[in-house]
């Protein structure tokens, strides 16, 4: 009897051994999937740039104008990659406008466009191992806002101290935004900020996301996947809050947000727009899904940027 007990107790040993293990390859296996470039079967592809398409005239005139390439160095010694546009007009008005998860500058076409059309000078970064800037893994904006300062200083430095800056993105872009909002050395040239469909925090859009496309739980998972996150980054999962960095912004702030996006839940907007204590705005546009609301009203969605950001820059 006791050397059956004792083999009940090894096989039980060994069943949850080789389960950890596998639960551990599944981790190693999510995190490339979630923080390494690659092709992502849930991302659709860019859109062809032909006639007929979305924003076509306005992606026409983004890939055909000159632009200026700017770069930067982090303190972790990645060299990020920027594109620049001057205004028609010389002018102290500089958007910085930040795509989403596995884009890049290049597909920003319509709302360079948007801003170019508004009388901005436009720069455009590629975020951490993205597009044409260095990085290991992809940040989701959390090592990135602080790249968004260091953008900022250089306007700021190449343009002049009377510069006034607007800090745009869409989705985690949008994030990578609102996280920059509530750093204390934010320049004091940045005026205010315009964020479309962000995420309240890291850790919360990629559970959601494992929910939705795989059906994890939480438990038991996330918690080896945390620790697998921490390993590969250096960076604790529970700490990448959006919703902690916008409660200590002082500066406007327009939330936009598509009432029908599935991929980021329109309730992440809505708490980061009630954590706000800063002045603030919400645009919500009826069936629009993720980041479509320019798509779905672009007029509406043009004119009120527009109108929020002449409050506030001139």
């Amino acid at each position: 009897m006791q050397k059956k007990t004792k083999h009940i107790i090894i096989g039980i040993i060994v069943t949850i051994g080789v389960l950890f293990i596998g639960m551990v390859g599944a981790c190693f296996y999510f995190y490339n999937m979630a923080f390494i470039p690659g092709h992502k079967a849930f991302v659709s592809a860019p859109t062809p740039l032909k006639p007929g398409t979305p924003f076509y005239e306005e992606r026409k005139w983004y890939a055909d104008c000159p632009k200026q390439t700017w770069y930067q160095t982090t303190p972790d010694g990645y060299r990020l990659d920027a594109y620049y546009i001057p205004a028609a007009h010389p002018t102290n008005k500089t958007a910085i406008v930040q795509h989403g998860y596995m884009q890049n500058k290049k597909e920003m076409g319509a709302y360079a466009a948007m801003f170019h059309q508004m009388g901005y000078n436009v720069l455009l970064p590629d975020l951490r191992d993205l597009g044409d800037s260095q990085g290991n893994f992809i940040g989701y904006g959390w090592p990135d806002r602080k790249d968004m300062v260091r953008w900022a200083d250089e306007i700021v430095h190449k343009n002049g101290q009377n510069s006034q800056i607007v800090m745009f993105g869409i989705s985690m872009g949008a994030a990578t935004m609102a996280m920059a909002s509530g750093e204390a050395n934010l320049p004091e040239q940045v005026k205010a900020f315009v964020v479309d469909s962000p995420y309240t925090s890291v850790e919360g859009e990629i559970e959601y996301q494992a929910m939705q496309m795989f059906h994890i739980p939480y438990w038991p998972l996330f918690p080896v996947f945390e620790q697998v996150v921490k390993f590969k980054t250096g960076y604790n999962l529970k700490t990448m809050s959006t919703l902690a960095q916008v409660k200590k912004d002082t500066r406007p702030m327009l939330y936009i947000v598509g009432k029908a996006d599935t991929f980021i839940p329109p309730k992440d907007t809505l708490e980061l727009y009630h954590a706000t204590k800063a002045p603030k705005e919400l645009l919500e546009i009826p069936h629009a899904k993720h980041v479509k609301s320019y798509q779905v009203d672009p007029q509406k969605y043009q004119s009120t940027i527009n109108n929020f950001l002449n409050k506030y820059v001139h």
